[in-house]
């Protein structure tokens, strides 16, 4: 399997890593996927610790960015609520809206990194747009029926990486430095 779908880095979900770990690796601008990530995909509205993780992110100077797959009014509402900017309709896993969104804003690909939970979808958008990215695991248990079908895929691929040593926990990385 390529390294299309090596990650930066893994964790149990967003909420678990430090925030101290994004300044550490250089990164001033986070993308968020939103479903699995953040959030249940059945909800409009964020939860408090949604909301909490943005406060700690800001309060480190880190621009918020949420990145989904899905259309319209969902992704608006819930970015809405936490006052953040979004891309709907990413079109993961290809990185090219991801890349566009990048350049647009005059950011280098070093100081973004995304979040997300899939990696047919995440991993392969971000190595697409060539930043980094941290691997979770899904923080609610249902799915769409298409992220599904992707995680058929993506969990013989996560497999496969976990037993040739390539997951690498975030903490691994932060203690590092």
């Amino acid at each position: 399997m390529k390294n299309r779908y090596v990650p930066f880095a893994v964790a149990k979900s967003i909420y678990e890593i430090d925030v101290k770990f994004f300044k550490q690796q250089g990164v001033n601008v986070l993308l968020i996927d939103l479903d699995n990530t953040l959030d249940s995909y059945k909800l409009y509205h964020p939860n408090q610790r949604a909301f909490d993780l943005v406060e700690q992110l800001q309060k480190e100077g880190i621009t918020i960015v949420i990145v989904s797959n899905n259309r319209g009014k969902r992704v608006s509402t819930y970015a809405n609520d936490l006052k953040l900017p979004y891309i709907n309709s990413a079109a993961k896993p290809f990185g090219f809206r991801i890349k566009k969104y990048i350049k647009e804003h005059g950011w280098n690909n070093d100081e973004v990194m995304l979040v997300g939970d899939q990696m047919v979808t995440d991993v392969a958008a971000a190595k697409s747009a060539g930043i980094r990215v941290i691997l979770t695991e899904k923080i609610v248990k249902e799915d769409q029926w298409t992220t599904r079908f992707n995680r058929i895929f993506g969990n013989r691929i996560r497999n496969y990486h976990k037993k040739k040593g390539n997951l690498i926990d975030w903490r691994e990385i932060y203690g590092k430095s």
